[in-house]
Order: structure tokens, then C-alpha cells, then sequence
């Protein structure tokens, strides 16, 4: 078994594991590269290098995807609470240069699932700034931006845009139900979903639709914790980003009779150059990525 290095080791440079949490977080070394402005050697270097001061094999590279050995679950969970603090302590140590109010705009699975975190760490990192926060369509919030009420818009598509907008990430739209309750769906399909437009709605109409599989919307709601908690009670399926799936709730597929469903792409918009912006716009990034790849783990069982 793999193991953390000990006291005789090198140290675990900080360098280091931001390139191992970009490599994991990214799902490759190519994109780890781009996004550090580093040539694809030097973070297969980077690697080498953290591996030889854990004193064992981090990732496990197969044809298709990189997965974490068990030192490198272990490292990832340090190695993000390492980085979280020292970015923490620059900030702390050179007085935040962030502040003011910062308006934001989020669609409701954003502003359900991962911006609270976001914004716990954000707080202390810049306590000088202030955050008014607007939940709805990501639509409406684009609108509201062009009319210079929002400054930072975080909102979805399940397709890359022509819009102005920073894709964060991708990742894949799965129909969530009650782990408890059997899956039997002989009619139509019951579905509780968000109004119109919702691109999770549209993702799984068009999706049925091409496989020729009834369904029936037994539920609506404007709120996610509402279609999840439909789903939780048995009383329908809903459609969720993967990395949103939660205990209680189990991915359907194939053995349910239904089809696959699109990756949805999760975008930031913000047209003006804004430091503050900028600063959620990168911890949002991290945050997602992560919850990304948990999941994904999870999935494939690692």
C-alpha cells in the first residue's frame, strides 16, 4: 500500500501540490498545463516530484481517465486545506485589497450547492468586501447584467455559448431517485423538474423524446431543494449535475431503461474587469472542480 512520506522525506513544496490539485481537479495533465501556464513536462515533473517526497504513487494513469491510489486521496484532502490556508494567510498577511459590494447573480443550484461554501471562504480571505447575492434563471440574471444591475453572473448551458461567458467546467446531467424505492417504472415516466426555460428540464424532454420514453410532470418547482426532495421521497425523478447527487439519492441509467444525458457547462460572466469578481470567480472555479471530481470518484467507485 502507498503511504505518505515520513520525517526523512522531502517536503511537500506548496508549489507542488497546487499542480497536483490542478492535475486532479483539471481530470489531466494537458488542461493542468494550460490553465497553470506550464508545458505539460514540467507538471509530469512536478509530479514525479511531489510523488518522491509522499514516498509512493499518487495517481493511477489508465487509458481513459487518472484515478487517485489511496496516498493520493489522502494528499488531495491535505493538500486543498494546505493551499485554501496559505492563500488564506498572503491574504491576511498583505491586508485585502478587495472591498466593497460585489453584486452577484446565480442560478439555483448554484447558489443551493456550491457557492455557500465559496462564500464562507471568500469572508475571510477578503473581510473588507460585501456580497448581494441574486438567486434566479440564468437568463433573466444576463438581462439584469446588461442593464448593469448584476456584476457577476454564475449560470449554466448545456452547450458552450457564443455568450461572453468563462467556462468553470463540465460535467454530466444524471437522473437522480429514492435509493430506497424501486426504480419500477412502467407508465410515464414521473418527473419533477424546474419551470421554463431550464435547461435540465429541456435536457431531459429532449432526451426521452429521442428514445420515444413517456414521461409526465408530477411535480415543478422553482427550487432545487424542492425537486430533490420530490425525489427523495420516491414521488418522482429529477435531473441533477452528478457532482449534486447527495445521500439518499442513486444515479438511474440503463438497467431504468433511460437515456444518457448531456454534460452541462457551468460559466461565469462578468463583462467588466473587477478584482472582487475576479477573486469568486476563481475560489467558485476550485470549489466546483472539486465537488466535480468527488463525485466522479464516487461514480467509478474510487
Amino acid at each position: 500500500m502507498d503511504k505518505i512520506a515520513g520525517t526523512s522525506s522531502p517536503t511537500l513544496d506548496i508549489v507542488l501540490l497546487r499542480t497536483f490539485l490542478e492535475v486532479v481537479d483539471s481530470g489531466g495533465f494537458a488542461l493542468a498545463a494550460e490553465r497553470l501556464a506550464l508545458t505539460p513536462s514540467t507538471v509530469s515533473g512536478h509530479i514525479k516530484r511531489l510523488e518522491l517526497a509522499a514516498g509512493g504513487t499518487l495517481l493511477a494513469r489508465t487509458t481513459r481517465r487518472l484515478e487517485l491510489t489511496q496516498a493520493g486521496e489522502t494528499l488531495y484532502a491535505y493538500a486543498r486545506n494546505i493551499v485554501d490556508l496559505e492563500r488564506e494567510a498572503r491574504a491576511r498577511l498583505r491586508g485585502s485589497t478587495i472591498q466593497g459590494r460585489l453584486r452577484v447573480g446565480a442560478s439555483e443550484d448554484f447558489a443551493g450547492t456550491w457557492l455557500p461554501q465559496v462564500l464562507q471562504g471568500f469572508r475571510r480571505w477578503h473581510p473588507q468586501a460585501s456580497i448581494e447575492l441574486k438567486v434566479g434563471i440564468t437568463v433573466d440574471l444576463l438581462r439584469q447584467q446588461e442593464r448593469g444591475h448584476l456584476d457577476v453572473v454564475f449560470g449554466k448551458r448545456c452547450s458552450r455559448t457564443n455568450d461572453e461567458g468563462e467556462l468553470l467546467w463540465r460535467e454530466p446531467l444524471a437522473w437522480a431517485y429514492a435509493s430506497a424505492c424501486a426504480a419500477d417504472f412502467t407508465e410515464a415516466l414521473p418527473l419533477a423538474v424546474f419551470p421554463e426555460p431550464c435547461i435540465y428540464r429541456e435536457a431531459a424532454l429532449a432526451a426521452l423524446g429521442s428514445v420515444g420514453r413517456p414521461w409526465r410532470v408530477v411535480f415543478e418547482s422553482s427550487s432545487m431543494a424542492g425537486c430533490l426532495s420530490a425525489a427523495l421521497a420516491g414521488f418522482a425523478v429529477t435531473v441533477v449535475a452528478r457532482s449534486q447527487l447527495r445521500e439518499g439519492l442513486r444515479e438511474l441509467g440503463e438497467e431504468e431503461r433511460l437515456p444518457v444525458l448531456p454534460a452541462a457547462c457551468f460559466y461565469a460572466f462578468s463583462p467588466r474587469t473587477n478584482p472582487a469578481a475576479r477573486a469568486l470567480i476563481e475560489a467558485v472555479r476550485h470549489m466546483g472542480q472539486r465537488s466535480r471530481f468527488m463525485a466522479a470518484q464516487l461514480h467509478h467507485g474510487g
